[in-house]
């Protein structure tokens, strides 16, 4: 393996990180993680709490790779969250990252059985049967990207995860209408699971004095960060439905 190299760019060095992934050599700006680079080299890794636009968060462990680092044993690390260095080699689809994620996309279709990404996801890893569900489905996975955006995109947090154990969801603080929420919708568009509804913030709008009007926050949010493709089209088609109906 070649010792990481410089290159010069704009008057700044800029690192170059070797690593081994599934075999393939890849070289990759210091500072990017596991996931970024697999990403970027045509390896598919699944994930539901990562977003581009977020700081990484490594929540739903769904983007488990294996980890080979002489003489230690291997083992499991969240690619989303661990940055590439000198001499990796990673394995993305080795047998204990495939049991790993089968485990893991159970435990999700458990919490959100009706979930279509949720299910998507099960057929790919070859989860066929759910040994458990919960008593109550919502959607909710507590993938905390909703919680994220409304903090880092908007700037607003005007919602968290709330309570613990099997009680844990999110909510306003104290479930109660928030002052801060400005209906923009950010949540129901970054939702992996559709558990957020346009209703859902709609109903618990308050306007804040010298804010623009919520419609304009919804497009500017929308043209400023890209959340996912034909974003401001679906802000005009959510906005579309009668709020009775979600």
């Amino acid at each position: 393996m070649c010792a990481s190299s410089t290159l010069s760019w704009s008057h700044r060095e800029v690192v170059m990180i070797h690593l081994m992934i599934d075999d393939k050599p890849i070289e990759i700006t210091e500072g990017r993680s596991l996931l970024e680079a697999c990403r970027e080299n045509g390896i598919d890794i699944p994930t539901l709490c990562y977003h581009p636009a977020l700081e990484p968060y490594g929540g739903c462990r769904l983007c488990m790779v294996e980890l080979f680092q002489p003489p230690r044993k291997s083992r499991l690390v969240a690619a989303c969250v661990y940055p590439c260095e000198e001499g990796l080699v990673v394995k993305t689809h080795s047998e204990m990252v495939l049991q790993s994620r089968r485990l893991t996309v159970e435990l999700l279709l458990a919490s959100a059985y009706n979930s279509p990404d949720i299910i998507a996801l099960a057929d790919q890893v070859g989860v066929g049967e759910v040994r458990f569900k919960l008593p109550e489905e919502n959607n909710c996975i507590l993938c905390g990207l909703c919680v994220r955006a409304c903090k880092e995109i908007t700037n607003i947090s005007a919602i968290s995860v709330i309570q613990r154990g099997m009680a844990k969801k999110v909510s306003t603080p104290f479930q109660v209408a928030s002052s801060r929420c400005i209906s923009c919708g950010t949540c129901v568009l970054i939702c992996p699971t559709g558990a957020f509804k346009l209703s859902d913030v709609i109903g618990v709008r308050s306007d804040v004095p010298g804010e623009p009007p919520y419609l304009r926050r919804y497009y500017r949010v929308g043209s400023e960060i890209d959340l996912r493709p034909n974003f401001v089209q679906d802000v005009a088609l959510l906005l579309g439905r009668k709020r009775d109906t979600e």
